[in-house]
């Protein structure tokens, strides 16, 4: 196993994921404009919901390049995988929004999966993983995931303990 390349992976998995929470809790609803547009899909439901947002996408990225290159990437690697990050948030909303569940009611295992698996498994060359890399990359960040947010929460950074 690489465990350093697994770090790296995890360290900035943490960063795209958590820098739309830290935004959303230091400046509010500003700048909250929903990817969808609250357009609706063929099924009346929102396509991801009024929790996707541009502000998200954007601070992710911000903070992803800034994080990779901190660790001693490039701001491209940073990119990518802040990129798929936030594919797969934006396909587990997708999917939670065709199930009937509300912008953020908690669906385990759809809400950590797809936004690890994605940039665990087209990371870019400088992120070496083999298979099992990936697998742990996805597991490590579905406990930490589950663990950080409560923590979040008990700290009043989360509006959910999810």
């Amino acid at each position: 196993m690489n465990f350093a390349a697994i770090a790296q992976m995890l360290f900035l998995l943490a960063v795209a994921n958590g820098a739309p929470v830290l935004a959303k809790r230091l400046i509010g609803e500003r700048f909250a404009w929903p990817v969808d547009g609250h357009s609706r899909f063929s099924d009346g439901r929102s396509i991801f919901g009024s929790s996707k947002t541009f502000r998200g996408l954007a601070t992710s990225l911000l903070a992803t390049v800034a994080a990779a290159e901190l660790i001693g990437l490039s701001g491209g690697d940073g990119a990518l995988i802040a990129t798929l990050a936030m594919l797969g948030d934006l396909l587990s909303s997708f999917i939670k929004r065709r199930r009937g569940a509300a912008p953020s009611d908690q669906m385990l295992g759809l809400d950590q999966i797809p936004e690890a698996l994605l940039p665990a498994l087209f990371a870019p060359p400088a992120i070496t993983l083999s298979f099992a890399d990936v697998v742990a990359v996805v597991g490590l960040f579905f406990v930490a995931e589950l663990a950080g947010s409560r923590l979040l929460y008990a700290l009043n950074i989360k509006d959910r303990p999810y």
